[in-house]
């Protein structure tokens, strides 16, 4: 089972800028927890995302551990060229959409350009020793009418399995999936590719984290995105946010599984404690 903490999630939507050396505190914290990855920031368009401007600087003050690799989100070649400059950055995840609308709002490309553009950061990380992730976003549909159905989600994975790309992460990005749709496309894919990585970066209400967590569980997922209290949610798609999987909620679900983990309980809950001071001062 791999936990992939997600800190950039929870704070690319905050509108206070959180100074970068509380940044650099909190995510060492985190380094010390055991979670698998740490998707810890982004090289994107600063006017886009400006919480996250000073990703490169943060990078420099974080005390690395072997056991948990850096992910880095960026949104286009010259995003994934400035990522792998820097040694510590495994992994470069690209967002990328079956809802035109949202590939468009999100990296202000349609569908087509964006799959030239993982292309692209195939290349990138091929001779940067990187590994490449692709998000699917809107994975299980979308809010703005665009045509969706399971079959063209698979076609879609299937063309970036073509392209190199061996880690895929089904997106819920505004947390509008039902259980039921979660565990139904997670499990299609699941089988559809048995020799990728399959992983599910779910946004929930407190009211359904459970059901949903389980239905990818169920479906044969074992890589979980999650993020401490359940902060974050896009910017990008709109103006109210829907937090993440919540990290101690899916502990503790994998705990009542009987599922083991890499977690190291007392580092996490002084992690638990320390966000405290980066998401409730900062809102």
């Amino acid at each position: 089972m791999k936990i992939i903490e997600c800190p950039r999630d929870a704070m690319q939507g905050i509108h206070d800028f959180i100074p970068t050396s509380l940044k650099i505190s909190y995510l060492n914290t985190l380094l010390e927890v055991g979670f698998d990855r740490l998707d810890f920031g982004s090289f994107v368009s600063p006017k886009a995302i400006p919480q996250l401007r000073d990703t490169a600087e943060v990078l420099e003050g974080l005390h690395l551990n072997p056991a948990t690799k850096l992910l880095a989100i960026v949104a286009n070649s010259r995003g994934a060229a400035d990522a792998s400059k820097h040694a510590p950055v495994s992994i470069l995840g690209f967002p990328f959409s079956v809802s035109e609308t949202f590939q468009m709002r999100n990296t202000n490309k349609s569908i087509a350009a964006s799959f030239d553009t993982v292309m692209e950061i195939v290349d990138i990380a091929a001779s940067s020793g990187k590994e490449p992730l692709v998000y699917i976003s809107m994975a299980f549909g979308n809010p703005y009418g665009d045509a969706w159905n399971a079959a063209a989600v698979t076609e879609w994975i299937g063309k970036l399995k073509e392209a190199g790309i061996c880690k895929i992460a089904l997106a819920d990005t505004v947390g509008i999936a039902t259980p039921e749709e979660v565990g139904y496309l997670t499990s299609a894919v699941i089988k559809a590719f048995p020799d990728l990585e399959i992983g599910a970066h779910l946004h929930c209400h407190p009211a359904n984290w459970r059901a949903k967590a389980d239905a990818a569980f169920q479906a044969g997922c074992r890589h979980f995105d999650a993020a401490i209290k359940g902060f974050g949610g896009c910017p990008m798609a709109g103006d109210n946010l829907t937090g993440n999987l919540a990290t101690e909620n899916l502990i503790q679900y994998l705990s009542e599984k009987n599922v083991e983990t890499s977690v190291n309980t007392e580092k996490f809950n002084k992690a638990l404690n320390a966000s405290n001071d980066v998401f409730l001062v900062h809102h």
